[in-house]
């Protein structure tokens, strides 16, 4: 399936948040997900399902001191 991640279209084979994470080998407790145009609650990862030419933003958090 085709999406726009982070400004390029991307080919994935995820059907969920959860799936995408995976896929692109993500930590998942350092990231945030928009999804066109909207955070996603990693709660709900699980449960969102991706459709083509979905838009997705993610976000690496950095800590620092």
């Amino acid at each position: 399936m085709q999406l726009m991640l982070n400004g390029e279209i991307k080919n994935i084979s995820a059907t969920t948040l959860d799936d995408l994470v995976i896929e692109l080998k993500l930590e998942q407790r350092t990231i945030a997900i928009e999804l066109n145009n909207a955070v996603v609650p990693r709660s709900e990862y699980h449960s969102t399902n991706l459709q083509k030419n979905d838009k997705l933003e993610i976000v690496h958090m950095i800590g620092g001191g």
